[in-house]
């Protein structure tokens, strides 16, 4: 019968790569090195030769001796099996393994393991085979020779092979530390690192772009009245070098709140230009704003048009720029080889995939190429995922902003609220608008918090120009725009997390801010000082101490609280940073990783 092959084998033991088997340590090691000595407390491989043996309720007791003591060791067995009587009988020989106790006067081995072969120290693993099947299979496959062809430079290829096959040295220091040590790990996650960017880029498809884009955005920035940011500048060259390839781009622009995304996006339309680009945004808020931005700020010869369920605007045949909501996934859109989605994640992959095939219509199927296609979130995200998506996506980063913004962030609970009052009533005379976000809309007994049908009389028997909305209310875009223009307080649930710009907004109230992600609360205080007006955020909670908004309130950095969030997600839903397929990492740490992540993908590319 011909041996297994590689793959064989891999796939036998249930991993799909060598690096993953590699990764997959013992979880124990069972030393059946004879003692040379014995020690009480501490666990032993004996040779025993059994002299008298009593059977008791519950239990059988056998009398044995050892070549390492003068006196005899008890050997007791609770709940035997009809197997035990036939292994301790009086003359017979056996390695045994257990923890020596004293009892009384006596030396005592309870429940010792039977070792059917001695002087190894053998890897106990989690598997699906046999444990000695799995062992060979390991011992065949992970070597350093193989692990180096993998891409691991030799260090962390021993490092990794020794923890499978360790010496007594290195499993002296497994049991003084508690498991591997520092380096070891260090190689593991490289491992772990190098292992998904090696898979991930085969998976990675190409398509011929429909058209070659290689306009200039130098019309567009030579009419902006302010310098861009260098960020927004690698962003927009990034995104030229993309579209003017034969390739497809698929880019994912990921920008901190506040960070100028919108002249990026309009960038790239310049670029297009004369052919057409289609930009979908979430909200029919949001998706006015960029088509006034638009309008704005691109050259005269950029034709603009705006689609909504409740509003067109502009010829869209004709236009080089059509944004729109969903309502575009409904019309007989032009064909154009450049899209654009804003806060992508808020659309489903059917959606992006039925705009995609909306604007390459005319295109016979056998060509398979397809238009340019540009993600933009507002959503920061860790270094580290950005690398670990770079797999699959192209991944950019606008981490500066074009001003900093003035904001101030105190936790308070209700010990503080009539000083909070104080502060909201000075802001609203003064001409500034405020927002109040609360987790609910209606009461509920699980949550210590007033909803917002709970509040709303509070604050109108208080104050003028209140506005309510929230994510049920069907006129919220409505309520939305008349608070923009003349109100001065905003009650609303995360409805109100992204798109709409208030630049009167000067507070936000976060009640119950420890029910919230990172990310989300980041998002929120991002509504305010978006025109450097100086800005307030109070994190209304009855948990004042909770570490993660103290984290929170010392930071603005997006990224950075991309990270925190990791930090403190993990012990709750995310164990070690979840890769979006589901699969959990097993050493890398998502949150702390960065340098080795990026020294993998340096490997992987063969740099």
């Amino acid at each position: 019968m011909p041996s297994e092959s590689f793959d064989q084998k891999l796939k036998k033991a249930g991993f799909s790569s060598l690096l993953e088997m590699a990764i997959h340590l013992p979880i124990s090691y069972l030393d059946t090195r004879l003692s040379s000595e014995l020690s009480i407390g501490e666990a032993h491989t004996i040779e025993a030769e059994i002299v008298q043996v009593s059977r008791l309720p519950k239990r059988l007791v056998a009398t044995a001796r050892t070549p390492l003591c003068d006196r005899p060791i008890e050997i007791t067995i609770f709940h035997p099996k009809p197997y035990h009587g036939a292994l301790f009988k009086p003359g017979m020989r056996h390695f045994l393994q257990g923890k020596i106790d004293r009892y009384g006067s006596k030396l005592q081995l309870v429940n010792p393991k039977k070792i059917s072969k001695t002087g190894e120290i053998v890897p106990q693993y989690r598997c699906k085979l046999r444990q000695d099947v799995h062992r060979r299979i390991v011992e065949s496959l992970v070597t350093v020779a193989n692990l180096v062809g993998e891409g691991l430079d030799e260090e962390r290829a021993a490092l990794i092979v020794r923890a499978h096959r360790p010496d007594d040295t290195w499993l002296k220091l497994y049991r003084r530390h508690g498991g591997v040590g520092p380096k070891t790990v260090e190689a593991l996650k490289f491992a772990e690192a190098l292992d998904h960017f090696k898979r991930l880029g085969g998976k990675r498809v190409r398509f011929p772009a429909t058209a070659r884009l290689d306009g200039s955005a130098e019309p567009f920035v030579k009419r902006l009245p302010f310098e861009l940011t260098d960020d927004q500048k690698r962003a927009i060259e990034a995104i030229r070098a993309d579209l003017s390839g034969e390739t497809a781009a698929r880019r994912m622009i990921v920008g901190d709140v506040g960070s100028g995304k919108t002249m990026v996006i309009l960038a790239a339309a310049t670029m297009a230009y004369p052919h057409k680009a289609v930009l979908m945004a979430p909200t029919s808020i949001l998706a006015r704003q960029l088509y006034e931005e638009a309008k704005k700020w691109l050259p005269d010869f950029v034709d603009v048009a705006l689609v909504t369920q409740s509003r067109e605007a502009g010829e869209m045949q004709t236009a080089h720029l059509i944004v729109g909501t969903h309502a575009l996934l409904y019309r007989d859109l032009p064909e154009a080889p450049l899209i654009m989605v804003d806060e992508q994640h808020r659309f489903g992959t059917e959606q992006r995939k039925m705009l995609e095939r909306l604007v390459s219509k005319n295109r016979p199927s056998s060509k398979k190429a397809k238009p340019h296609f540009l993600q933009f979130s507002a959503t920061p995200i860790p270094r580290t995922q950005a690398m670990m998506e770079s797999a699959l996506i192209d991944v950019t980063l606008i981490e500066s902003t074009p001003f900093v913004k003035d904001i101030s962030t105190h936790i308070v609970d209700k010990s503080g609220f009539t000083a909070l009052l104080g502060h909201i009533r000075t802001e609203t005379e003064a001409g500034r608008q405020v927002l109040v976000v609360y987790p609910l809309v209606e009461e509920s007994e699980h949550i210590g918090y007033r909803s917002i049908e709970e509040s709303e009389a509070f604050w109108k028997a208080r104050f003028d120009g209140v506005h309510v909305t929230h994510g049920r209310d069907k006129n919220k875009d409505d309520v939305l725009q008349a608070f923009a223009e003349k109100g001065k307080i905003l009650l609303a649930t995360t409805v109100i997390e992204v798109g709409i710009s208030l630049p009167k907004l000067s507070t936000i109230v976060i009640v119950g801010a420890e029910r919230m992600g990172l990310a989300t609360l980041h998002q929120l205080r991002g509504r305010v000082s978006r025109t450097g007006l100086k800005g307030y955020c109070f994190l209304f909670t009855h948990d004042v101490k909770n570490e993660r908004l103290q984290s929170f309130a010392k930071t603005a950095n997006g990224f950075e609280i991309a990270r925190l969030d990791l930090k403190f997600r993990k012990s709750g839903d995310l164990l070690r940073g979840k890769m979006q397929s589901g699969k959990e990492f097993v050493w890398l740490d998502m949150g702390e990783d960065e340098k080795i992540v990026e020294a993998a993908k340096r490997r992987a590319d063969g740099r």
